[in-house]
């Protein structure tokens, strides 16, 4: 199969979306948030209260593209084994054998993760930093491409287990899908009238090959230097936030560039523009951010933050750009 250019990538993730809209009751900036996730290698939290379309719209990303796909419920009582897996005795073999977990898959539904204990969040991190799990001293890898997508419930914190400052890092992006407008709750409904099953299917556009030769296309793309000072800015002033007790990592900073170019491949563009970074900054940078206790009390919007912050930032000039584009 010939490698895929960005003009040919960008056009076959427009039809992922658009395959998607048809099952999913959400605007596409937040469907192309999510596949952004999925294009820069990364992993997505969604937060929204239940019954918003968070796990309908895990399956039907895997649909289209054409992956595996599992979906673990997270439950105070979970064990990092029912994840990862264990070795199950074999009677007949008189040996024992491993019995891959859930997490073998390459799209997997962390349902509210964060009802899951610490050890059991702890396997998960493992997955998604390393794409590997260890069992019993044995390490497997896991299938490629692989990512999580991992949804939780702002409003409800009993019983629960707040992630990690470590965990909440490796979601590349974080994004919410929020209720929908009246005609669209309207449409949702019409469509339910129109099938018999209560889950809709969606037509699959890729596969998995032609998914990890698409995820290697942003490290292709174009990133001037005056946007990586406009970046790199972004991520210092964070920092020097009163209501901020740790800003954006350097981690976090990288993260913003493999979005930002992951975005432009969607756009169909070779370089990254000013407006790419804009508008993934705070899905991939605000669930980053640390505020002091005063700020946490006042219940302070990190997004909120994040956009003053990058409001603040001098746009750099599209000079630059316009050489790519001409040159």
């Amino acid at each position: 199969m010939p490698s895929p250019d960005i003009s040919d990538a960008s056009a076959r993730c427009s039809d992922v979306l658009d395959a998607m809209e048809e099952t999913v009751i959400a605007d596409r900036e937040f469907l192309e948030t999510v596949l952004t996730g999925v294009l820069a290698r990364g992993h997505v939290l969604l937060e929204d209260v239940p019954g918003t379309g968070k796990t309908l719209t895990a399956r039907s990303m895997a649909e289209a593209l054409g992956l595996s796909f599992t979906r673990i419920q997270f439950t105070p009582d979970l064990l990092p084994a029912d994840v990862t897996g264990s070795h199950i005795y074999d009677e007949q073999a008189k040996d024992f054998e491993f019995r891959a977990g859930p997490i073998f898959a390459n799209v997997v539904l962390a349902d509210e993760i964060n009802r899951a204990p610490p050890k059991t969040q702890a396997a998960l991190l493992e997955a998604m930093s390393e794409g590997q799990v260890t069992t019993d001293g044995t390490t497997r890898d896991l299938p490629e491409p692989f990512f999580v997508i991992a949804t939780q419930n702002p409003v409800e914190s009993e019983g629960t287990f707040p992630l990690p400052e470590a965990q909440i890092d490796r979601f590349i992006v974080k994004t919410t899908i929020g209720y929908p407008d009246p005609a669209a709750e309207r449409t949702l409904l019409r469509r339910r009238t129109d099938r018999a099953e209560k889950t809709p299917s969606v037509e699959q556009v890729l596969g998995p090959d032609r998914v990890t030769a698409i995820q290697s296309l942003p490290e292709a793309v174009t990133v001037t230097d005056d946007l990586i000072a406009y970046m790199t800015d972004i991520a210092q002033a964070t920092r020097d936030q009163p209501q901020v007790r740790v800003g954006v990592s350097p981690r976090g900073t990288q993260r913003l560039l493999e979005a930002a170019r992951a975005r432009a491949v969607i756009e169909g563009r070779e370089y990254v523009t000013p407006s790419d970074v804009k508008t993934i900054a705070p899905a991939v940078l605000a669930h980053r951010l640390v505020l002091t206790p005063d700020a946490t009390v006042e219940n302070v919007d990190k997004r909120d933050i994040l956009v003053d912050v990058v409001d603040s930032i001098p746009v750099p000039t599209v000079s630059d750009v316009d050489a790519l584009t001409t040159g």
